[in-house]
């Protein structure tokens, strides 16, 4: 069987933390949040790392990784950019990216096997990533059933401002029943509230399950997105905010009974950073692991 691939969601800007946090390091020996999110998934018995990322950072992410995971295991590219799309739809002043969604299906010619899709800011755990690979080796690629590593909310707020998550109903059978991109989570006053898109804010249950973006897919996902995004691009490709988020495909595929989502879920502790306020907190969190024994001190070595 093929060993599934880890493609890495490293477009974004990170406006909210004020600089390239993809490439930020958390460790004296120099490790990004990815660097641990890449050794577990090779731990765990994935074959390939692909990398979404703009041209305009190729440089600084090539001379980061290559030189490090040379013989560790196979790497590719791939670029995000606005005018990656259909040519009928390029007659707009877009300066935002199309979205998660639009990011995935940059990967799909270098991407014939089962796949995770992981953000390059989130820390996942070494036994979330043993969990997902299991799921995905036993998975069939010609399927349309998917899964989700599920997390309870109140373990990945930030203390310093809002976060996005999707909010996931989940079947007492441990299925996605739908998913809803909450792209304002904060906590007021020691409650967890969420804005919606009319401005206002609702609580939200602390132990709420919510995707982190990582997701478990087929091949198969890249024929289903590809044509739910050109549907999207009809109706809002002059709109200059509308984004084509994952969890779109993925309402989509459980909507219309085409497929599943199992919602996986593991002990592993999540962390992340969204501030730059947030980087002590994990920079924290990386060091007792490495104190611990979970990571060799260089994990590349």
């Amino acid at each position: 069987m093929n060993k599934p691939t880890l493609v890495i969601l490293a477009a974004g800007i990170g406006s909210r933390y004020g600089g390239l946090k993809q490439l930020d390091t958390f460790t004296p020996e120099g490790d990004t949040i990815l660097d641990f999110s890449i050794y577990d998934a090779v731990q765990a018995g994935f074959g390939k790392v692909v990398f979404i990322i703009r041209k305009s950072i190729e440089t600084e992410f090539t001379a980061v990784f290559n030189k490090k995971l040379a013989g560790k295991i196979e790497v590719e590219y791939v670029f995000q950019e606005l005018d990656n799309i259909p040519a009928r739809f390029k007659d707009n002043k877009r300066e935002k990216p199309w979205g998660t969604g639009h990011a995935v299906l940059m990967a799909k010619e270098v991407v014939k096997e089962n796949f995770t899709v992981i953000n390059a800011d989130d820390f996942y755990g070494k036994e979330a990533f043993e969990v997902m690979a299991k799921s995905l080796m036993a998975m069939d690629p010609s399927s349309d059933n998917y899964n989700m590593m599920g997390y309870q909310l109140k373990n990945t707020i930030s203390e310093n401002g809002f976060v996005s998550r999707g909010e996931c109903q989940v079947s007492d059978k441990g299925f996605l029943t739908g998913v809803v991109e909450r792209t304002h989570i904060e906590k007021i006053e020691g409650d967890l509230q969420y804005k919606n898109d009319e401005g206002v804010f609702t609580a939200i249950a602390d132990d709420t399950i919510v995707s982190m973006n990582f997701w478990g897919f087929t091949p198969n996902y890249f024929k289903v997105s590809e044509t739910m995004f050109e549907a999207f691009l009809e109706k809002n490709h002059q709109e200059m905010k509308a984004e084509f988020f994952i969890p779109i495909v993925v309402n989509a595929v459980i909507e219309n009974k085409t497929g599943s989502v199992e919602v996986l879920q593991s002990a592993s502790k999540w962390f992340g950073v969204t501030y730059k306020e947030d980087k002590e907190i994990v920079t924290k969190a990386i060091k007792d692991l490495k104190d611990n024994g979970v990571y060799p001190t260089y994990l590349w070595n």
